[in-house]
């Protein structure tokens, strides 16, 4: 008696060869949940605030936003990389003294201030990537205690060499006026007055982008965030990944301190401190995963964004400015539970 007959089996489709569908490659964004947020906070003081949508207003909205959003970017793809700075705030305002007593005290061109500066802050960075890979601490002990470094040498060495909290002013020294150019001028595009900074932003986030999208760099910073161990079994430099992420959160400080120089001739001592969170928040809000391997620039932007929209919002509705943290906080938590939901969903959907 022959065996009864069985139906032919199909064989599985390869994954690597299913097309996704145009929402699902949607769903799939990380900055999805931020968008949504970012056009929630919009209409909302949209029509709370009656001079929110003025010209002026928005181009208030844009600086607030960049001056978080230029760190917010390598914040983000270091939390992508897996790995945190609590020392990025204070690091902008060490930028900014290094230059300002550099300049001042050795009486040399501005420009050659902002360059030993540069040099100083990338070798911070790589002082947090190194002691990271070598001793495998958390990067939240390194760079909390490097933080509280940089905040004494900040506040040490001003009363030191100035005998106050403050720098001197160097608006007077050669070379500063092409430097407040390149970091602190003002651009009119369309009769509106624009910040040089917002360049910057825009300029940081599409580079960030296109190496996270495009390069094998942003393939290394995935994998690494992801799981550091499997990433070096199959290749992956993991040290040297982790290095140039805080690296590039050194040069974005830089980028930031030099604006906050310019901006101002003189720098406090004291600035700084507590900016890193707002720096975090930005990218959380934007869709990085505290877990690492998760993230965008295009959603650390969004989060900027959704900052300077709530910060000046508040303002521009003439409400206590006292509710602005509370604000914030509420919209880290509900940006996060958003972003997880997204997620969650798009994962269902493969």
């Amino acid at each position: 008696m022959s065996a009864p007959a069985t139906a032919p089996v199909k064989d599985a489709p390869d994954e690597r060869l299913t097309h996704r569908s145009h929402l699902r490659r949607l769903l799939g964004r990380p900055e999805l949940g931020a968008v949504v947020g970012a056009v929630a906070v919009f209409v909302f003081f949209s029509v709370v605030a009656d001079s929110f949508l003025q010209a002026s207003s928005l181009s208030t909205v844009l600086y607030a936003s960049s001056t978080i959003g230029i760190m917010a970017v390598p914040v983000a793809l270091l939390m992508i990389g897996g790995e945190f700075d609590l020392s990025a705030g204070v690091m902008v305002t060490s930028a900014a003294l290094v230059s300002s007593m550099f300049s001042y005290q050795m009486t040399a061109n501005v420009w050659v201030g902002a360059g030993v500066s540069l040099l100083v802050m990338l070798a911070v960075g790589f002082f947090n990537g190194f002691v990271l890979t070598r001793t495998k601490l958390p990067s939240f002990i390194i760079t909390l205690a490097t933080f509280l470094m940089l905040t004494g040498l900040n506040l040490g060495f001003t009363k030191l060499i100035g005998g106050t909290v403050s720098t001197k002013t160097i608006g007077d020294m050669e070379g500063f006026e092409s430097a407040r150019a390149v970091f602190a001028s003002h651009l009119t595009i369309g009769g509106v007055d624009l910040q040089i900074t917002i360049l910057w932003w825009l300029g940081l986030v599409a580079l960030a982008t296109w190496v996270l999208l495009r390069t094998r760099a942003g393939n290394w910073i995935f994998a690494v965030g992801g799981n550091s161990d499997a990433a070096r079994a199959v290749g992956v430099p993991v040290k040297g990944t982790k290095i140039a992420l805080y690296m590039a959160v050194a040069f974005c400080a830089w980028v930031s301190g030099q604006h906050l120089l310019m901006s101002y001739d003189v720098v406090q001592s004291g600035e700084g401190v507590g900016n890193e969170l707002l720096y975090i928040i930005a990218a959380v809000i934007g869709g990085c995963l505290m877990t690492g391997g998760y993230g965008s620039a295009i959603g650390s932007a969004v989060g900027a964004f959704i900052f300077g929209m709530a910060s000046k919002g508040i303002v521009y509705a003439q409400w206590n400015p006292d509710w602005f943290k509370f604000f914030l906080g509420a919209m880290l938590l509900l940006a996060t539970l958003l972003n997880a939901w997204v997620r969650k969903r798009a994962e269902a959907r493969k």
